[in-house]
């Protein structure tokens, strides 16, 4: 722990002169007793009420430069620890190796952790999705098996597997340090459907996806899905999408069920 004040170690020793206990000393004094019993031998040894000096050589990097490395590290986020290094020798003029500095990091109580991601519903959509159930809370059974269900999804061909690390305290956990994107990364376009009979076909969108080409993929995909599934009898077709991909569907008579999100 931190060295006592010079002005303890007197009062420590006064106590002891007026023939106060050591237990007694600890208690007034708030200290633990092995601390108490180190002084007053030292005091009876050596005559002296100072401490001895402290071995071990002094750290690298001092309170103030702790300070000024944690400004850097808040300021530069996403900054590795082996970048880091290059900065802080240029600026404290010391050779610092990447475990000093990782050590010094860790010290200004900041950790090195993936960066969360960002939120992937706001509250718009959390209000709709919300009135979207009330409004089918009684539904029952039978008709929630007359729907079926679509939805596509993009796959990004990004690096590593969390994608970028963000330096941050343990109490910034919820910051605004959203992770990087990578720009314009391969990608590849899913269409599948699913209801409570089986699963529908999956299809591998190619290119680029307009509205012409998404009315092609249901015509193509989710018509005989829906043949295949319900044997003819009537079903609803639930998917959320733009009001002008809606407005063409229904031109061409689909009966689509918005699912509110």
């Amino acid at each position: 722990g931190s060295p006592l004040c010079e002005q303890l170690h007197e009062q420590i020793v006064q106590q002891v002169k007026n023939n106060v206990s050591q237990s007694a000393i600890a208690g007034n004094l708030g200290i633990s007793s092995s601390t108490v019993h180190n002084i007053i031998k030292r005091f009876r040894e050596s005559g002296e009420i100072s401490a001895s000096k402290r071995q071990g050589r002094k750290p690298t990097l001092n309170a103030r430069d702790l300070r000024s490395l944690r400004r850097h590290c808040i300021k530069n986020r996403h900054h590795s620890v082996k970048d880091i290094p290059t900065w802080a020798q240029e600026h404290f003029r010391k050779p610092l190796s990447v475990n000093t500095v990782r050590r010094s990091i860790y010290k200004c109580k900041l950790k090195l952790c993936h960066a969360k991601r960002k939120p992937h519903i706001n509250n718009t959509q959390k209000r709709r999705r919300l009135l979207w159930a009330g409004a089918h809370l009684r539904w029952t059974d039978a008709k929630w098996k007359s729907v079926l269900w679509s939805d596509e999804s993009t796959f990004q061909i990004g690096f590593g597997n969390h994608g970028r690390c963000v330096l941050r305290a343990k109490e910034e956990k919820d910051c605004l340090d959203y992770q990087r994107k990578v720009q314009k990364p391969a990608s590849l376009m899913v269409w599948g459907c699913v209801s409570a009979h089986g699963m529908g076909n999956l299809h591998i969108c190619e290119g680029t996806i307009n509205a012409e080409r998404y009315i092609q993929v249901l015509e193509q995909h989710m018509l005989p899905s829906k043949q295949r599934l319900f044997q003819g009898h009537p079903a609803y077709f639930s998917k959320t999408m733009p009001s002008h991909i809606l407005h063409m569907l229904q031109q061409r008579g689909f009966i689509v069920k918005e699912c509110g999100y």
